[in-house]
Order: structure tokens, then sequence, then C-alpha cells
């Protein structure tokens, strides 16, 4: 880091805090000695979407929740589950240093953590996402849903997909 007074390319960090996605570091030149401070980001590489058509938009946090939203209307599934889902999607492609993710994997991804926490949530979401054009497929992805329950407790298992 180069020292805002006299022009050196070596500091020292004295401070270092976490501030709102930043990081704030208080830095002290080895040469003048003055002392000044800096601030560092975190830089997220930008994640595209590859949609069922072939193209790519860059993936929209709020678009996601605001489509798991609708599938939750009026259930017993809070906000805070909602934005770890996302966030799940999300750390996940970072995690696992992805550019890019198919539409479809989110979806799967997002109607496996629907499964564990409500399943007339799941069904809703199902519905929207592999879009259903007759009672059969309801009646299909009820099924599925039923056969993926855990053996021993018969409650929703996940699934590593």
């Amino acid at each position: 880091m180069r020292c805002p007074y006299c022009g050196f390319d070596d500091s020292k960090v004295i401070d270092s805090r976490p501030t709102e996605d930043k990081i704030r570091r208080r830095r002290e030149c080895v040469k003048c000695g003055g002392r000044f401070t800096t601030y560092e980001a975190f830089e997220v590489p930008l994640l595209m979407v590859e949609k069922r058509s072939g193209g790519f938009e860059p993936f929209d946090k709020q678009k996601l929740i605001k489509g798991i939203f609708t599938a939750i209307k009026k259930r017993p599934v809070n906000k805070s589950q909602v934005e770890e889902i996302a966030n799940y999607v999300e750390n996940y492609c970072a995690d696992h240093l992805r550019t890019t993710i198919k539409s479809a994997e989110i979806g799967n991804i997002v109607l496996d953590r629907l499964r564990e926490i409500d399943p007339i949530s799941y069904i809703r979401f199902a519905s929207v996402y592999k879009d259903f054009t007759d009672i059969a497929s309801f009646v299909a992805a009820i099924s599925e849903f039923e056969n993926k329950k855990s053996p021993e407790t018969g409650s929703p298992g996940v699934s590593e997909e």
C-alpha cells in the first residue's frame, strides 16, 4: 500500500476491523511513520444464470427471493428461512468457484430446501419451476415428495443433487 504522505510502497497494519461489507485497516508507513486508513471490500465474481432457452442473465438474488415468497404465501415459512435459501444458492456457487449456474440447478437447490421446511411450499414452487400443465403433474410431484421421505422418521429427507 502506497503511503499518501511520502509515496513509499511499504506499510504495516496496526489495526484491522470488519465494518459493513468491508475491512477497515489502520496502517503506518515504515519510512515516514505517517498513519492512514484503508478499506478493503470483498469482490464477488459476477454469477451468471444459464436459462432454459440457452441465454444467460446475471444472478438476481431478489428475483429468487420473490419467487420463493410466491410459493410460501400464507404458509408457516418466515423471511429468514427464505433469505437463508437464497444465501445458500449464492454461497454454494462461491464455495465451488462457479461463475455460471443453470436455472434448473437453482430450482433443484430451492426445492431441496423447501422440502425440508414445508411440503405445500415445495409443491407450489415445483408447480411453477417445473411448469405443471395438468393434474397428473401435481400428482407426480406429490408422489416424488412422498418417495423422498426418510423411512425411519417419515419426515422429508435431503437429496444430494
